[in-house]
């Protein structure tokens, strides 16, 4: 076992493993692109949704159950699903994440938007605000906790879950996961593994520290 992580160690600061097209820098950026830019679809689709429903009331039976559904769906399924329909490309990667990080946005945006008081709601209509200035301006801010949550939870599922573009011969920090798997090698595993958690981690404290900026920001 010693050597196993003396091995690894190795592995993870070694120049060579850093450097060129295989690299580990290379495969990074490549893993932290399909996440980021599945997460941001996702974003566009989930947060406009639960404003919508968690403002107007209406929807929310089919879209809470919908988003239940989504994260029912196995992901390597999706991913050879699509890839039957489409073809070799990442169209069935970025489905199956963006199809894996939406139901945590809009419940938790609509879990968010719930939560604000109805008296504080009726009191900025009783001052003349219109549907849209409640929503953005009071609705909205007093969510936004429970909604940076959501996209905590999302980004850091996302993350995890894009090893799954070297399902289907791309790249990304998984081609470490499935290339060792496949030739044996336990270090580059490891390895793989490894690197996923400490991005997953880093960006979720990153959002953390964000969030907490934002909330210390707003009430100074």
């Amino acid at each position: 076992m010693y050597e196993l992580f003396k091995n690894l160690g190795g592995w993870l600061t070694s120049g060579e493993q850093w450097a060129g097209p295989d690299g580990i820098a290379t495969r990074l950026a490549e893993h932290l692109q399909y996440s980021l830019l599945a997460t941001l679809v996702a974003a566009a689709i989930g947060l406009p949704l639960g404003l919508l429903i968690g403002h107007t009331g209406k929807g929310a039976f089919v879209a809470i159950n919908l988003s239940s559904f989504g994260r029912a769906l196995p992901t390597v399924g999706l991913v050879v699903l699509v890839f039957l329909a489409s073809g070799l490309s990442m169209w069935p990667v970025y489905v199956a994440l963006v199809a894996l990080a939406v139901p945590a946005l809009v419940t938790n945006t609509y879990a968010g938007m719930t939560a604000v008081d109805p008296d504080v709601k009726d009191a900025a209509r009783g001052q003349g605000m219109r549907g849209h200035q409640v929503l953005l301006q009071v609705e909205l801010p007093l969510a936004l906790p429970l909604i940076m949550t959501g996209l905590r939870l999302a980004l850091i599922q996302v993350v995890a879950t894009a090893t799954i573009a070297a399902y289907v011969s791309f790249g990304g920090l998984g081609r470490y996961v499935f290339d060792g798997l496949a030739q044996r090698d336990l270090v580059q595993v490891m390895g793989g593994a490894v690197l996923v958690a400490v991005i997953a981690v880093a960006l979720d404290v990153t959002l953390a520290a964000l969030q907490r900026f934002l909330f210390r920001h707003r009430t100074a």
